[in-house]
């Protein structure tokens, strides 16, 4: 599986805003519009860590990371930190999944964090300009899509040359490559 593109991250997008107005909706009546808070902004970040993990092929680290992510969300619920606190844990726990799994460099680690600042300052502003629960995430994660735009890394890997060999065997398994490569790319 590829890498996540923009309009996979819109669809996400759609799909978590509308389950984070859905679970206000309900729970509030039942448990408090401040309990239903803290208990959606970890729901809401461990379905996109899913999510993310679900268009990555790296399984190394998975249930480590589930399991920091978890530690963490629990301590910040115990000691009860300040919602602001809480939400910036979160979305800072998202930012280190995928430079974990997306980069292979510092520079585009940092850009995936000014991307999670403005999706954070992004969805501040949508919540405090029209109420809407659902504008509120749907404008976090809308900007969290754009991550697809950053590049794996911004340097190039230098090609290693290939060793010029007449041996029919090299020559062969250098054509069953070049062959592989173009199938792959189709």
């Amino acid at each position: 599986m590829k890498r996540p593109g923009f309009f996979h991250g819109v669809a996400a997008a759609a799909v978590l805003g509308f389950a984070a107005s859905a679970v206000i909706a309900v729970l509030t009546p039942l448990l408090g519009l401040g309990t239903v808070i803290r208990l959606l902004i970890p729901g809401l970040a461990l379905a996109y860590i899913l999510y993310l993990f679900s268009r990555n092929e790296e399984k190394t680290g998975r249930a480590t990371t589930l399991a920091l992510w978890a530690a963490m969300s629990l301590v910040a619920w115990w000691f009860a930190v300040p919602l602001p606190f809480y939400l910036l844990m979160h979305a800072a726990a998202i930012w280190l999944v995928r430079s974990l799994y997306f980069y292979s460099g510092v520079v585009p680690s940092l850009l995936d964090m000014g991307l999670t600042g403005v999706s954070i300052v992004t969805s501040i502003w949508a919540l405090s300009r029209t109420g809407s629960v659902f504008l509120g995430t749907w404008c976090f994660f809308l900007v969290q899509a754009l991550f697809a735009a950053i590049p794996q890394s911004l340097t190039k890997r230098p090609r290693i040359p290939q060793p010029a060999s007449d041996d029919g065997f090299d020559r062969a398994r250098r054509q069953a490559d070049t062959a592989l490569k173009q199938l792959i790319s189709q």
